[in-house]
């Protein structure tokens, strides 16, 4: 599995011959040039995520790619978009996808709390090869391989991020939504995640607009 960082939770992830983006939000750079998509997926509709003004430029530019996100932003967005509940399943090519979750973590008691589907890649061996949690902090019944771990965010705490990879109990961890922090701050949140992660967990940071390889 290889993936590439474009910021924040904007994810490229190339796996079992097919090619997924998560994400293009408002606060991640570098996707809008990206053709031969097999899919684009969005978890939920707040702007850091699915980036309104540039996202009908990526998906004329991507005319063969499949786009599923939340029910509440496929509403939204129309036309060929496809509503994922928790529980649904479906393929992308040799990429088996999971909705799970369901619902946005809560900012605040007063703000109404949406739709966030979290998305399972996996395929016949192991149906959460990786694992997008969108603005949320699901834990799946399937065991996790790769989770992208959301770092920073209004609605988190480090004590909750950290308690939440621990749950999860990923192979590898790799640091998403982290724009809302300085470049300076990242290593406050990384090496706290990095010490205390469970063990038999590698937490492993992606350089933006690079790409790793995930064995």
């Amino acid at each position: 599995m290889r993936l590439t960082h474009f910021g924040h939770s904007c994810v490229l992830v190339e796996l079992n011959g097919s090619t997924i983006l998560f994400d293009p939000g408002n606060f991640s750079h570098g996707f809008e040039g990206i053709t031969g998509l097999d899919a684009i997926l969005v978890t939920h509709q707040h702007p850091d995520h699915v980036d309104q003004q540039r996202l009908p430029a990526l998906v004329e530019a991507n005319p063969g790619a499949a786009l599923y996100s939340d029910p509440q932003t496929a509403a939204q967005l129309g036309g060929a978009w496809t509503g994922v509940h928790a529980g649904d399943e479906f393929d992308i090519g040799d990429v088996h996808v999971t909705g799970t979750g369901g619902r946005h973590a809560v900012i605040h008691p007063d703000i109404p709390v949406i739709d966030n589907t979290a998305f399972l890649l996996g395929d016949a061996g192991n149906p959460a090869r990786l694992m997008h949690p969108g603005d949320s902090l699901f834990v799946p019944e399937q065991k996790v391989d790769v989770l992208a771990l959301p770092a920073a965010a209004p609605w988190l705490k480090i004590s909750e991020a950290i308690d939440y990879l621990r749950a999860v109990a990923p192979r590898v961890a790799v640091p998403i939504h982290q724009a809302i922090i300085a470049n300076e701050a990242t290593g406050i949140f990384y090496g706290r995640y990095s010490d205390m992660a469970p063990e038999g967990t590698e937490f492993r940071t992606m350089p933006s607009e690079s790409s790793v390889e995930v064995a």
